[in-house]
C-alpha cells in the first residue's frame, strides 16, 4: 500500500496504525498539497454490507461536527474494491499513549483533557450523535496542544438506540451497564464512558479489571464505582463526586449530556483553585550589592537592572538594621553612619570587572550547550533515546518473533491472547502495534494467540429456529446457515440439534465466534400408502421430496394401482431425497381347494378357510352332514384372485 495512488489523488507515504476494522496510513493530497491521514478498510471487510455501512457512518457522523475537539473528515470513497476515508493528520499520540507513558496524570492535566473531550462530546450530543466507542484509544493530543476526539465508526443517532449485539464492538472497559444488560446506547452511555477515562487518569488503572471480558462486564453492571481518592488520596472530592455522578449504574442518575458534565467540571475546576492556600508572604527589606548602580544611572528615578549586575547574592537584611540604613541619591550605605558614593575610578573598575565576568558566563554558556548538543546527539541517534520502529510480526511463530524485536534492540515479552480468527501458537501482533516507533531498549510485547475463548454453550434442542439463533448470537458464537431434516418425533419449526464447525454436534463448550448450524425439523415425511402414484408424486414434492416409481407386488390390503408401500433414500431424510414408491396390483391369486366328494359342511369350511366367497342353493331340507360336494366353478386347482366367488353344487 506504501506508494500507492489512491483516487487518483491521495499518496500513500507511511503507515500510522492498524485497528480491527481498518488501516490509518499517512498520505499527501496531491490536489491540496497537504498531509491527511487516510483510513482505509480491510479488505476481507468491503464485501461485508454491514461494515461497510458502518465505514461510511463514521464519515457522516465526523463529517457533521465542526469543532476544534473533534477530528475533521474531509473526503470519502471508493477506489477499486477500497473504501477509504480521509481526516485531518495530527502528529502526535494518543491519550492511552500518555497514560502508558505517565502511568497517571495530575489533578490539572485530567482537568485540561476532560475538557477537551467533553467538549467535542458535547457538539456530538448536540448534534444529536452518540459516540458509543470513547476511550484513551480514540483521544488524540497533537504536538502543538490540540486534544481531539476521533473515530466516529460506531457512532449512531441518538433515536437509533438499539445496538443488539453492535454496541458489544466497542471496548468492554469503557461500556456502561445498559449496554452490557439491555444492549442500548445514548448519550448518558458516553458519560458512564467519560467517567471511566477520568477514573483512569487520576488513578492510574481502570475500575474494573478481570482475566475475561465476561467477568468485567459483570463488574460494570453490579460492583458499586470506587472513588479515585480512595487509590490516590490526593484527589480533591469535587473530581470523586463528579465521577461518581459520571459512573451511575442507571442512566437517569447521570448527566443528560456531555454539556452538562462539562458545565460541572468547570464549576468544580473553580472550586478546587478557590481551595487552595494562598502562597503570598510577608517579604523582608533587601539589600542590593554595590555594582547594581552604574554613573550614568544614578540620576535617574526609575532603574532598569541588567542581567549583569545581578552576579551577587542578594543580601538579607533585619528589620531593624534597615531602619538604620542610610540613602544617598540612589545608593545605599550599610549602617554605621554616612559613605560617600563610589567615584568614576571605582565604578570605571567595576565595569571592567563585570564585562571579565559576564565573557566567562559566555564561554562557560557555550561550552554547555556544545556538550548538551553533541550528547543530545549521541543519545537520540544511538543511545537509549533512539527510536526504533517496530516491525509487524503478526502471523510468525512467537520465537521467530521474539528473535526479530531482540535483534533490533527492544525487550520483547510473551503473553498469551484469546483470539477467534488466529490459530492457536501464532502471534497476533504486537502491542505497542507494529510499524509504530518507540525508543531503543523500550519493552514490546509479543501477543500470541491461544485460539478462541472457550464459552459455554446454551440449551439449543427444542427451541423455535428464531430463539435459536437469538441464543447464539447472545453467547458470542456465529449463526451459521441452518439444516433441514424431516424428523417424525420432533415439530416442524424446532431445532433438532446444533452442529460444531466439524459437522458433529456440539458438547457443553465451544470457541468465541465459531459456527454454529442448527438443524431444524420439517415434522414427519408425508404417509403415501394407499395413494396412485401420481397422487404420491405431488404431495411428497410439496414438501421438498421427489417421488420415483417403485416395485408393483401383489397387496392383500391394498387395492391395485394404489402404493402399498415406500423406502427412503436417505436417514435422515432431507429435502431433495428420493421416495420409492412400490404400487399393489391387488390380492395375490391362490389356487381353488379340492372338495370334490366331500360333505357339504366340510367343503364349505375348507373353502372360506382358504379366503373365498361361496355361492351355493341349498335347501333347507337336505342334511349338511350327509349332501357330498360334486363340483366347483372354477374347478379345483384353478388359480384365482384371493377373496374371489366360487359357484358349489352337490346332491
Amino acid at each position: 500500500m506504501i506508494g500507492r495512488l489512491i483516487d487518483g489523488r491521495y499518496q500513500v507515504r507511511s503507515r500510522i496504525a492498524r485497528g480491527g476494522m481498518a488501516t490509518v496510513y499517512l498520505a499527501t493530497d496531491l490536489r491540496l498539497e497537504r498531509q491527511v491521514a487516510i483510513k482505509i478498510m480491510h479488505g476481507h471487510l468491503a464485501d461485508d454490507a454491514v461494515f461497510k455501512e458502518r465505514f461510511v457512518q463514521e464519515a457522516r457522523s465526523a463529517a457533521r461536527l465542526a469543532h476544534p475537539n473533534v477530528v475533521n473528515v474531509f473526503d470519502q470513497g471508493q477506489d477499486s474494491d477500497m473504501a477509504y476515508l480521509v481526516m485531518e493528520y495530527l502528529p502526535g499520540m494518543t491519550l492511552r499513549d500518555l497514560l502508558k507513558d505517565r502511568e497517571r496524570l495530575t489533578t490539572e492535566q485530567t482537568v485540561d483533557v476532560m475538557d477537551a473531550v467533553l467538549g467535542g462530546l458535547a457538539a456530538a450530543h448536540k448534534a444529536g450523535i452518540v459516540h458509543r466507542d470513547l476511550k484513551p484509544e480514540n483521544v488524540l493530543l497533537a504536538d502543538d496542544g490540540r486534544i481531539k476526539i476521533s473515530d466516529f465508526g460506531l457512532a449512531r443517532a441518538v433515536s437509533a438506540n438499539t445496538a443488539t449485539g453492535q454496541a458489544l464492538l466497542g471496548t468492554i472497559a469503557y461500556l456502561s451497564p445498559e449496554l452490557l444488560t439491555r444492549g442500548t446506547a445514548d448519550a448518558r452511555s458516553d458519560i458512564y464512558a467519560a467517567g471511566i477515562m477520568m477514573y483512569e487518569m487520576l488513578v492510574g488503572a481502570q475500575p474494573y479489571v478481570g482475566d475475561q471480558p465476561m467477568a468485567i462486564a459483570f463488574q460494570h453492571a453490579n460492583d458499586p464505582m470506587p472513588t479515585p481518592s480512595h487509590a490516590n488520596p490526593g484527589i480533591p472530592e469535587q473530581l470523586d463526586d463528579l465521577v461518581l455522578w459520571a459512573t451511575a449504574k442507571e442512566p437517569d442518575e447521570r448527566p443528560s449530556d456531555a454539556r452538562v458534565m462539562l458545565e460541572r467540571l468547570r464549576t468544580a475546576e473553580i472550586e478546587i483553585v478557590s481551595a487552595r492556600p494562598s502562597s503570598t508572604m510577608t517579604q523582608r527589606t533587601m539589600v542590593l550589592p554595590p555594582d547594581t548602580f552604574d554613573a550614568d544611572l544614578d540620576q535617574a528615578q526609575t532603574q532598569v537592572l541588567e542581567a549583569r549586575r545581578r552576579t551577587d547574592p542578594v543580601k538579607t537584611i533585619a528589620p531593624e538594621q534597615a531602619a538604620a540604613t542610610t540613602v544617598y541619591g540612589n545608593a545605599v550605605a550599610a549602617p554605621g553612619g554616612p559613605q560617600p558614593p563610589p567615584g568614576p575610578k571605582e565604578k570605571l573598575a567595576r565595569k571592567s570587572s563585570s564585562r571579565r565576568k559576564r565573557g566567562f558566563w559566555i564561554f562557560a554558556l557555550v561550552l554547555v550547550v556544545a556538550v548538551a548538543l553533541g550528547g543530545g546527539a549521541w543519545y537520540f541517534g544511538a543511545g537509549p533515546g533512539a527510536m526504533t520502529t517496530i516491525p509487524d510480526v503478526a502471523g510468525q511463530q512467537p520465537d521467530a518473533a521474539v528473535a526479530t524485536l531482540t535483534a533490533l534492540g527492544l525487550e520483547p515479552t510473551q503473553q498469551q491472547q484469546s483470539d477467534p480468527v488466529v490459530a492457536a501458537g501464532t502471534v497476533i501482533g504486537t502491542d505497542p502495534a507494529g510499524d509504530t516507533q518507540v525508543r531503543n531498549g523500550s519493552a514490546v510485547t509479543v501477543l500470541v494467540s491461544s485460539g478462541p475463548a472457550i464459552l459455554p454453550v446454551p440449551t439449543l434442542a427444542g427451541l423455535d429456529e428464531a430463539s435459536a439463533k437469538s441464543a447464539i448470537q447472545t453467547a458470542r458464537f456465529t449463526v451459521a446457515d441452518s439444516r433441514s431434516q424431516f424428523n417424525g418425533d420432533v415439530a416442524a419449526g424446532t431445532v433438532i440439534e446444533a452442529l460444531g464447525a466439524d459437522g458433529n454436534p456440539l458438547g457443553a463448550e465451544y470457541g468465541e465466534q465459531q459456527p454454529i448450524t442448527l438443524v431444524v425439523s420439517l415434522g414427519g415425511v408425508p404417509d403415501v400408502v394407499g395413494q396412485t402414484p401420481d397422487e404420491a408424486k405431488a404431495t411428497l414434492a410439496a414438501v421438498g421430496l421427489t417421488g420415483v416409481d417403485g416395485s408393483q407386488d401383489f397387496s392383500d390390503t391394498i387395492p391395485e394401482g394404489q402404493v402399498y408401500e415406500v423406502s427412503y433414500s436417505a436417514d435422515p431424510m432431507v429435502p431433495g431425497a428420493e421416495v420409492t414408491l412400490n404400487v399393489s396390483r391387488g390380492p395375490a391369486p391362490v389356487p381353488v381347494p379340492d372338495v370334490l366328494g366331500q360333505t357339504w359342511d366340510k367343503a364349505k369350511q375348507a373353502l372360506i378357510d382358504a379366503g373365498f366367497s361361496l355361492d351355493y342353493n341349498f335347501g333347507a331340507d337336505l342334511a349338511p352332514g350327509l349332501v357330498r360336494v360334486t363340483g366347483t366353478n372354477p374347478a379345483p386347482g384353478t388359480l384365482v384372485p384371493k377373496g374371489s366367488t366360487l359357484t358349489v353344487s352337490f346332491v
